[in-house]
């Protein structure tokens, strides 16, 4: 039993050397009195940065700049940009169609704009404002229409003049 106090007390004994080293980190300071110390700690960082600004002018210091990409639109834009308003869909009218069965892609339809009495010859994936030609028909147009961010179809059908007008 005696053995074993006598592990006991060398243990204990080697916790309390290893507690009393002073190569360690000091106590921290008391509070309230820490507050002029550190002021003049970081005055004196300050200082030894210039001088080394000072000795060595090949360092330069350059402040980073961040730029965050916005995750939607700016709301200071017009959400309809005035270029690009016209033609109107109520003002078209599909007035000829030239439609290629061999290639549908290569057919050509004409609509005229009522309002400003101009002419646009269009072929499919063709823009004509917010509109988008997206396909031509034997009868048909069809327009795929962009507003606000929200894609719609509309189809414009070909109107056959009728006898005496």
């Amino acid at each position: 039993m005696t053995a074993r106090n006598g592990l006991v007390w060398l243990l204990v004994g080697a916790g309390l050397a290893g507690g009393c080293d002073r190569s360690g980190a000091p106590p921290p300071p008391p509070p309230g009195a820490g507050a002029p110390a550190a002021a003049e700690q970081a005055q004196q960082a300050g200082e030894a940065a210039e001088e080394a600004q000072q000795r060595d002018p090949g360092i330069e210091l350059v402040r980073e700049v961040f730029a965050y990409r916005g995750s939607g639109r700016d709301p200071f834009l017009s959400l309809l940009r005035s270029g690009e308003v016209r033609p109107l869909l109520e003002d078209l009218r599909v007035t000829t169609i030239h439609f290629n069965e061999r290639y549908p892609s290569a057919s050509v339809a004409v609509l005229r704009d009522t309002t400003v009495n101009q002419r646009y010859t269009v072929r499919v994936g063709d823009e004509l404002g917010r509109m988008r030609i997206a396909e031509i028909r034997a009868q048909a147009v069809m327009l795929i229409i962009e507003e606000f961010g929200v894609e719609r179809e509309h189809i414009l059908r070909l109107r056959r003049r009728q006898e005496g007008t």
